[in-house]
């Protein structure tokens, strides 16, 4: 209890309290704080007294400040747990992922299974009820329309939206460079058949999402792998290095938030990423599904922003952040427009207008906005309390990554254990993972894992980590 009589002042009590409270497993991380009011009602103190021994936490590294949203629980001595740095890929590698990739998709659709293998951040704060209010809006209002094919190119409104959108990094985006597609993986598939032909080499970062991998496999490209900074994104010493050694015709980096990692990469070094491969006339393409999730005070600019020669092609799509079965992306293709166009003529012929019709209508309404706010709210708050679980239940060698957004957690159980018998155990244990392996091109990452926090929150999850703790010790090579 607060005493007035005791030799501490009032500000280190509650310091001490806040304190207590975490070692008890009363607040838990990522955790929000009483407010400063309701803190200082409860303890019969004043509120400057309250801040300031929030304040003094804060400069602990024991809690955080959130703009408008208060003082939250940190998790600690995360920084001590990083992945460590994997040296340069020698040559680039045809790749053949596909079995094993395969078994995760069957895994992550099985039945009353806890969903760590499927990072679908969206489930965190479920648009379900606000779209469909938007639907059936949008019925009514387009009739017979709206499930007619639309444009080849997307829904004209949707696509001004998107635009404005960009304007807002001092992005020009005329309306022909701008294609809606079938999710970001359809972009990124017109994007990689723009700028490159079969057997070309391909720079990725190295861990890599999965579905890029397997893309590359499937155009017949060759991989080089470029080690990522589990803070910043790639090293670009490195990539330097390799630009000087290989053939590279196009990278396919995730800049913002990298999966799966969670790497942000600072707008300054996103700038000199751009001028380093434009200096080699060497296309980027740009994965920025997770953009907007970000856990930083701001969001990373796009890389298309620093371009000066139109080699930035920029990927995007609303499944991480509104709706994942719509299949609504989009890409930017700049100079390659033409030939974006009819490729996805060639693909597709168009994606679903109804659907893009209401995010456009989910967009004007402001709730996508409102609901994206809560939705990076949720997602660092379950990164907390991830990251806190995972320190308490794995082996103490574990390296854990501290995302900087989206919605997963990277781990490293060290060389003595195996992730593919790790997820084939946690199946059979109603616990879907995404085993290491898959993230490389090289099959490096055998032992790690990509856990997803992006699902509401509750005691099934906290046992389910609990329970992987136990399994990793079977799971030895």
């Amino acid at each position: 209890m607060i005493s007035k009589t005791n030799h501490d002042f009032l500000y280190q009590q509650v310091m001490q309290l806040v304190r207590d409270l975490s070692e008890q497993g009363t607040l838990l991380p990522g955790e929000k704080l009483p407010s400063l009011r309701k803190m200082a009602e409860k303890l019969n103190v004043s509120i400057p007294t309250v801040k300031l021994a929030y304040q003094s936490l804060e400069a602990q590294g024991l809690v955080e400040a959130r703009e408008k949203s208060g003082y939250f629980l940190k998790t600690v001595n995360t920084q001590l747990a990083r992945p460590k740095r994997v040296k340069l890929s020698r040559a680039p590698v045809s790749v053949n992922m596909q079995v094993l990739i395969e078994q995760v998709y069957d895994a992550i659709h099985q039945a009353n299974v806890v969903p760590f293998g499927i990072a679908n951040p969206v489930a965190a704060a479920p648009t379900d009820k606000m779209l469909s209010r938007t639907m059936r809006r949008v019925m009514s209002i387009a009739g017979s329309r709206a499930i007619n094919y639309g444009a080849m190119d997307g829904f004209a409104p949707l696509k001004k939206q998107l635009i404005h959108r960009y304007l807002d990094f001092g992005i020009g985006v005329d309306s022909h460079e701008l294609v809606i597609t079938n999710g970001a993986q359809e972009a990124l598939a017109i994007a990689l058949k723009c700028a490159t032909m079969p057997g070309d080499v391909i720079a990725i970062e190295s861990p890599c999402y999965f579905g890029i991998i397997e893309l590359i496999e499937s155009l017949g490209l060759k991989a080089l792998e470029i080690p990522l900074c589990p803070d910043d994104g790639i090293w670009l010493d490195d990539l330097n290095q390799a630009l000087q050694d290989h053939d590279i015709k196009a990278c396919v980096f995730s800049t913002s938030i990298n999966n799966p990692v969670g790497s942000f990469m600072p707008d300054h070094k996103r700038k000199q990423l751009v001028e380093l491969l434009e200096s080699q006339d060497v296309v980027l393409i740009e994965d920025d599904v997770y953009g907007d999730l970000h856990f930083t005070p701001e969001r990373g600019i796009p890389a298309q922003a620093y371009s000066k020669k139109g080699l930035v092609l920029t990927c995007s799509s609303f499944s991480k952040t509104a709706a994942p079965s719509y299949r609504v992306g989009w890409l930017i293709a700049g100079k390659f427009a033409a030939r974006a166009r009819r490729y996805k003529r060639a693909l597709s012929c168009s994606t679903s207008l109804i659907n893009q019709w209401t995010l456009y209508e989910f967009v004007a309404s402001g709730d996508y906005e409102r609901n994206l706010k809560l939705l990076r709210q949720r997602l660092r708050t379950n990164k907390e309390r991830m990251i806190w679980c995972l320190q308490q239940a794995f082996p103490a060698t574990a390296r854990i990554s501290d995302p900087q957004g989206g919605c997963v957690v990277w781990v490293d159980l060290g060389p003595s254990f195996d992730s593919i018998k790790l997820f084939q155990l946690a199946l059979e244990n109603g616990i879907s993972i995404t085993p290491g392996y898959i993230f490389s091109a090289t099959n490096k990452y055998r032992s790690c894992i990509r856990l997803s926090y992006g699902l509401p929150w509750n005691e099934r999850v906290e046992q389910a980590i609990i329970k992987l703790g136990e399994l990793i010790h079977l799971a030895k090579k």
